[in-house]
């Protein structure tokens, strides 16, 4: 396998780490420097130069996008992905992983279980967002920040609004979250390769500090997870869109409750705190995955005029409950199934025989119009462009 693992930190811990494990297993890797691609759409074909000359072919890439150059790496890693180069992380998981809120909008929706959140904008919302999140103390939150910088715990709510008030005047937006207490100063550490947990930590804060990071000083030990804890954290990677992740989790009194899933995780801590291989579990996972790289399915499945990729919601009144996938008519309206979401559960590729419950949620590919007619009470469109109101064209004819 020919690997490139887009760094701009070529002698950091991980960098080295992931460096020397692909090269003891017989890879060819080269660290290159994300700043040096330039993206070139000029030809038949989407392609990069690096360092002013053509690339070569890579089968793989390992992104290690630092937090100040996001836009432009992900930039790299989308125009890789147009050239069906594996990654184990895509451009858009990146993404959605590396803003706070967007990550905690998308993980909301799928029953993940995390710290109250609420996002404001107007200082008058401020006390009652406080409120809704469980009162004081609360932690507030930079969206972009990273090891636990821009991450303030707020004893008080009007400490709380003041300091809210004196970020957003110089326009930086918050998340306001519920303090864990009996979490204080701990958190774990989950490090997901693929569909499993290869290794795991928790982090404990140094004297007083309530935030765990290890860049503020905070301590290491290996932990085994539970099952609950190990789905937690597979899902939440999966759900961004991420194959390589670390997942930081507190320890709440129901279960876990996700905080963030970082696309590009130290390895440092968490080999030293478990004695674990775990670039090589990177790099063994990327071997494994080279032959089908993943590609951006909606970009490829809604190129058909009038297909495209819709969820559908199976109402407790529809037709379809209690009927199995063969006995839909699904099929009939040119409707394929890709995926059954059931709760928490996720049923990939479900088979004819599977039989459908309210509430469950397809993924399908299919016509558009035969899944929008699917959509109950739906409001029908109109085929025509309308003309304009006649006052509207008395107005144009005066100008």
């Amino acid at each position: 396998m020919k690997l490139a693992i887009l760094s701009r930190a070529p002698h950091a811990y991980s960098t080295q780490r992931l460096r020397s494990a692909a090269e003891s297993r017989g890879h060819a890797v080269k660290v290159l420097n994300t700043l040096r691609f330039a993206i070139d759409l000029s030809g038949d074909e989407p392609d990069l130069q690096y360092r002013g000359r053509l690339l070569s072919d890579y089968d793989a890439i390992l992104p290690r996008i630092g937090n100040s150059i996001t836009y432009y790496g992900t930039a790299v890693v989308r125009q890789f992905e147009q050239m069906d180069v594996y990654t184990p992380n895509t451009a858009n998981g990146i993404t959605n992983s590396r803003d706070k809120l967007r990550a905690t909008q998308i993980l909301s929706r799928h029953n993940i279980g995390m710290p109250r959140t609420a996002f404001v904008n107007s200082r008058a919302d401020v006390r009652m967002a406080i409120e809704r999140v469980g009162g004081a103390p609360v932690v507030i939150k930079l969206l972009e920040g990273t090891q636990g910088i821009g991450v303030i715990l707020a004893p008080e709510a009007k400490i709380a609004e003041s300091i809210i008030e004196t970020l957003h005047s110089t326009k930086q937006n918050v998340l306001i979250q519920s303090f864990i207490a009996e979490s204080r100063g701990r958190d774990i550490r989950a490090l997901v390769v693929g569909d499993r947990v290869v290794a795991a930590m928790r982090r404990v804060a140094s004297g007083d500090e309530f935030r765990s990071n290890v860049h503020r000083g905070g301590t290491v030990e290996k932990v085994a997870l539970t099952p609950e804890f190990e789905e937690a954290a597979v899902r939440s990677a999966q759900i961004m869109g991420l194959r390589v992740a670390g997942v930081d989790m507190l320890e709440g009194k129901d279960g876990p409750l996700v905080m963030e899933v970082n696309s590009s995780p130290g390895l440092e801590g968490i080999e030293r705190a478990t004695g674990l291989d775990v670039a090589g579990a990177i790099i063994d996972f990327i071997d494994n995955q080279v032959a089908f790289p993943e590609i951006d399915v909606r970009q490829r499945l809604s190129v058909s005029t009038g297909y495209g990729v819709a969820e559908l919601l199976v109402h407790s009144n529809a037709d379809l409950v209690g009927k199995s996938l063969r006995d839909s008519g699904l099929g009939d309206r040119d409707i394929s199934v890709l995926t059954l979401h059931r709760g928490t559960s996720v049923i990939p590729n479900p088979r004819s025989g599977v039989v459908l419950e309210s509430g469950d949620r397809l993924l399908c590919f299919g016509r558009l119009e035969e899944m929008r007619s699917m959509i109950p009470d739906r409001r029908k469109r109109r085929a025509k462009v309308r003309k304009l109101p006649k006052e509207a064209q008395e107005a144009l004819t005066e100008e």
